[in-house]
């Protein structure tokens, strides 16, 4: 547990070394052994077929840039910490997708994002700099306002259409975020993105590269409104919904309810309830041909869909249905009751909702429309049907308005699921001319957690809308008598709370310094449950594993997991005693994590404490 978040690299240079042993000298890549293991399907050519954008090659470095920040929790924001499953993620996304890849690598089910479509008009954060810390950054360019707030005209900057990168940047911001999600997807994992026609081409252009062009699945055209302008040569009234799974050999979608249209056609009974007929006899398709007499005595010699020992056995079984009158066909029988559903198409109607409709969900809530293009819970809900089963886990790093938590809280309460939901929007700053500022809400993360502490008393059955800023904090509980789930754990991300070494040193005496500051690793003033969570997240846990809290000799400590026997214990004070290491000893965890200064200096204690775990097969780690 070095305090940095997981190399996307890794799982990369394990394989290889595994694999090709060959390729490898002096802990370097021999590009040319590589390519003679390859042989002709190595291409070191200059001119082939791919996207390519000034400033391509410094996603990259960004891809692959550490970062030590961490996830702070919240309790105040949040609604029901202790008990609710969902996670609301305040920050840069980019730098939230780092942080979590320790703990939610290769777990998400399904991940949906709306990001900026680019449009002329889009502010989003843009450049991404990584070589200074963040809060370093933002002081320098005055992106912080006096309260600690992102401001817009500092990390939030208009892609102007005059801008000569302008597609350029727009690639830039979305690259690493697409690289760093694939690696938080299943293997049976799926990812939609909603865009326009803006950007539609070079977002399946950079789609095929990250995720490989063999597994796109489809491209969903939304209608997106249920009216249309008048305006112009074509009135533009649809978005694309871009989907691809993280490996296709593993992606099963699910099917969607029959519509009331599809049900019509089960218009057929039988002694086996009502069915619907299949195709048996095709000009076109047929490939089979054998002789068929039919109840009249006419022989029918196809071309048949199915073989001929196929048939006699559907004949035997009572599944054929014969038409009457001269033209006497057979038709197999598709009953209701067998029917799994129907599989989803690419042509999103505005029965999956509209941005109108979107609107009027967000005004039943707040009781007035602070976005103007938001996306409808319906169409999210599809996603979510198509793509997840219980307990799967939902991702959205452009949240937004929350639609998505609303959208997976709202499915859950339906079919008594128990799927989860992590958002992650920036603290951008509301416009002061906006509805949502005069309403009191100074950044979207700030409206999307009210969005979700009103959806969930909505599905709870509470009065609706709730007062402004009504914050949950201890007094709500997110489940109902039906045991669903509404509520969130909320956190934001901050800067680690733990003393970052700095390599830049270049006299004895700032070595001295840094050697003194390192006395006692943590920043003053960071509070328990803050570190708790850090050490959570970087020993790649997940952020919902249970927490117990627990007192022996004096001092606090916390059981992660279901019981001490089966989990890790931490310890996160100062100047511990024997009384506390006996304790733990005696509940014998699977490990025993504690601060370097839980000894004060006390080596012998400390020393006696790693023979005693260790005689006890306790792993035992000093931070």
């Amino acid at each position: 547990m070095n305090g940095q978040s997981k190399d996307p690299r890794e799982e990369v240079v394990k394989y290889l070394k595994e694999n090709l042993p060959e390729i490898w000298s002096e802990g370097r890549v021999d590009c040319r052994q590589l390519k003679a293991v390859l042989g002709d399907l190595a291409d070191d050519g200059q001119e082939r077929y791919g996207l390519s954008w000034a400033g391509k090659s410094e996603c990259f470095r960004h891809i692959q840039e550490p970062t030590t920040m961490t996830l702070k929790p919240d309790r105040e924001e949040s609604v029901d910490f202790d008990n609710t499953r969902n996670i609301f993620i305040e920050g840069d996304n980019l730098q939230a997708l780092k942080v979590l890849q320790k703990s939610y690598y290769g777990k998400i089910k399904m991940i949906y994002i709306d990001p900026p479509y680019n449009t002329g008009s889009d502010s989003f954060i843009y450049p991404d700099r990584f070589q200074e810390t963040q809060d370093e950054y933002m002081q320098r360019v005055g992106d912080k306002d006096e309260e600690g707030n992102l401001t817009r005209d500092g990390m939030f900057r208009k892609n102007s259409k005059e801008n000569g990168h302008y597609h350029s940047n727009w690639l830039n911001m979305m690259y690493p975020r697409l690289f760093l999600a694939r690696n938080l997807l299943r293997q049976d994992g799926v990812i939609f993105v909603s865009i326009d026609d803006n950007e539609v081409f070079n977002l399946r252009m950079m789609m095929n590269e990250i995720f490989g062009e063999e597994n796109f699945v489809t491209e969903f055209a939304w209608r997106r409104t249920d009216n249309q302008p008048n305006i112009g040569s074509t009135a533009r009234v649809k978005e694309y919904v871009i989907c691809y799974a993280r490996n296709i050999s593993y992606l099963k979608l699910n099917k969607m309810k029959l519509t009331e249209r599809a049900l019509k056609e089960y218009r057929y009974s039988d002694n086996s309830g009502s069915f619907r007929r299949a195709i048996l006899i095709d000009k076109t398709r047929g490939r089979h041909y054998y002789k068929i007499k039919t109840p009249r005595g006419r022989i029918l010699n196809g071309p048949w869909m199915i073989r001929e020992d196929e048939f006699r056995k559907l004949e035997v079984e009572d599944g054929l249905y014969w038409t009457n009158g001269s033209d006497e066909q057979p038709y197999g029988k598709i009953y209701l009751r067998e029917s799994e559903g129907q599989i989803p198409n690419d042509f999103l109607g505005i029965e999956f909702g509209t941005n109108q409709q979107a609107s009027v969900e967000l005004e039943e809530l707040f009781g007035k429309r602070f976005f103007d293009f938001p996306k409808p819970i319906s169409l999210i809900k599809h996603f979510t049907i198509i793509s997840t089963n219980d307990e799967d886990i939902i991702l959205d790093f452009f949240s937004g308005s929350a639609t998505t938590a609303h959208a997976v809280m709202e499915l859950n309460a339906e079919d008594g699921g128990n799927r989860r939901c992590i958002s992650i929007q920036l603290p951008e700053l509301c416009d002061e001319g906006s509805e949502a500022f005069k309403a009191g809400y100074k950044t979207i993360a700030d409206i999307g957690r009210e969005r979700i502490r009103r959806a969930g008393e909505k599905l709870r059955g509470g009065k609706s809308p709730l007062p402004p800023f009504a914050k949950g904090g201890e007094s709500f509980q997110s489940s109902d008598a039906s045991g669903g789930d509404f509520g969130f754990k909320a956190f934001k991300l901050d800067e680690s709370n733990f003393k970052i070494w700095h390599g830049n040193i270049h006299t004895v005496e700032e070595l001295m310094e840094q050697l003194e500051m390192f006395v006692d690793n943590v920043l003053e003033g960071s509070a328990q449950e803050n570190i708790l969570y850090e050490l959570i997240l970087k020993s790649g846990l997940d952020l919902n594993i249970a927490v117990e809290k627990r007192e022996a000799g004096g001092f606090v400590y916390y059981v992660l997991g279901q019981s001490s026997q089966e989990g890790i214990v931490v310890c996160l004070e100062q100047g511990v005693n024997e009384e506390l290491i006996d304790a733990v000893s005696a509940a014998k965890p699977a490990s025993f994590i504690c601060l370097d200064r839980a000894f004060k200096g006390n080596d012998q204690l400390k020393t006696n404490a790693a023979l005693q775990f260790e005689r006890e097969g306790i792993d035992f780690k000093v931070i």
